[in-house]
């Protein structure tokens, strides 16, 4: 069988050259430091930010004082570098602190106001709150499974976002756009086929067959390296590759 013919592709070990930006995070050096936690808030700020949403029940502008708020006071206080892999996944560490951080802001009575001395990010919280309003949560889904299951959709997005990027800038758009026909239509969309592509890119359906393929291992590649950065363990990134790839990474 073809190893290529879907996204998970052959139950393999990819190159991975990213450093943990979990481990990253307890560095003495503050550039190290700070690179760390803006690939952290990049990875995580969307699921944060949709969990506040629906477990606390926040409207958009308490989540998203709230989501800026946790990040800033996690970035200023180096929270990320307590993070001890033996006790639970980062995931659930993180999702514990910002719990923590709003049980505290409530009790407090407080609420962190946008403009004032707290840190605040470039975040785009429009795309989070359609996003909210497209992809409901499903009523049996606990918060903990809705935060992983947006921190799965968001890594995919920030995935095929650095996938179009590199084949835009190699001239590989042709490839993109097989991949995003086949590999990234929508439930509801009809399926195509290898032979319709071909004819429509016109292409020949070997070209289109190792096109996809190719597309495929890149695409992985970049799912395992940005995974990579944010796992302090190997059981980690091999549990969350299984989420998102849905094959065990040896």
């Amino acid at each position: 069988m073809d190893p290529d013919t879907d996204i998970g592709g052959a139950q393999q070990r990819f190159p991975v050259t990213n450093q943990s930006a979990i481990v990253a995070a307890r560095s003495e050096d503050h550039v190290v430091r700070q690179r760390a936690f803006d690939t952290i808030l990049t990875s995580y700020w969307k699921p944060a930010y949709k969990y506040v949403r629906l477990k606390w029940q926040a409207n958009n502008e308490d989540a998203k004082d709230l989501t800026q708020g946790f990040f800033a006071n996690a970035f200023e206080k180096n929270h990320f570098a307590s993070y001890d892999a033996r006790k639970a996944s980062f995931q659930t560490f993180l999702r514990t602190c910002l719990d923590g951080f709003i049980a505290n802001e409530r009790k407090a009575g407080q609420r962190l106001k946008r403009g004032g001395d707290a840190n605040h990010f470039q975040l785009d919280f429009l795309s989070a709150e359609d996003e909210i309003a497209m992809h409901a949560a499903n009523v049996d889904l606990s918060p903990e499974d809705y935060f992983h299951r947006e921190w799965v959709r968001w890594m995919f997005t920030m995935s095929v976002d650095a996938l179009r990027q590199r084949c835009e800038a190699s001239g590989r758009m042709v490839q993109f756009q097989l991949f995003e026909a086949y590999d990234l239509r929508d439930d509801g969309e009809t399926a195509v086929s290898y032979a319709s592509l071909a004819k429509t890119f016109a292409l020949e359906p070997a070209t289109v067959t190792n096109y996809l393929a190719a597309t495929r291992r890149d695409f992985r590649r970049i799912v395992l390296d940005k995974l990579r950065e944010i796992t302090a363990t190997d059981e980690e990134f091999r549990t969350e590759a299984r989420s998102l790839l849905g094959v065990d990474v040896k």
